[in-house]
């Protein structure tokens, strides 16, 4: 064998590749639906990453919960049946997201909504949004792909 192809010395065949933006032509091709501005593809993107964040039953049950009132984490393990780790990964990402915050208790730390008429108004939204789809949102199977 030659040392090439141990990892020793230069390799046989290397090619450095190049990243280029598609020409404005290029562009011009691609249908339509696809050639959004900048600023609304950042929207759909960051209005994806908020509906993954609400689009786990837990998640959506926390929520649930702290609309109510403000609850530590013991609180919401209590509520939920889940391990504690899975409640706190949750708040994590409802955190992350901006939809929840929390102020130290002691020991502990106490969640709660940090908008919750906006959160009002999304449950809201999606539950006559089900209505009008009836079971169509649970035979989409595309749900959950990524």
């Amino acid at each position: 064998m030659t040392a090439a192809r141990h990892g020793i010395g230069p390799p046989r065949y290397y090619r450095r590749m190049t990243m280029i933006q598609p020409s404005a032509t290029e562009r011009a091709t691609e249908p339509l639906e696809t050639v959004a501005p900048l600023d609304e593809r950042a929207a759909a993107v960051s209005a994806a990453a908020m509906f993954r964040s609400m689009g786990d039953p837990a998640r959506l049950a926390i929520l649930r919960h702290l609309l109510i009132r403000e609850h530590r984490v013991v609180e919401l393990i209590e509520h939920l049946g889940l391990a504690q780790s899975t409640v706190s990964q949750h708040l994590a990402c409802l955190r992350e997201c901006g939809l929840v915050t929390y102020r130290p208790v002691g020991r502990a730390s106490a969640y709660s909504v940090t908008q919750p008429e906006l959160v009002t108004a999304f449950f809201a939204a999606a539950e006559q949004l089900l209505e009008s789809t009836s079971d169509a949102a649970q035979a989409c199977s595309t749900a959950g792909v990524r």
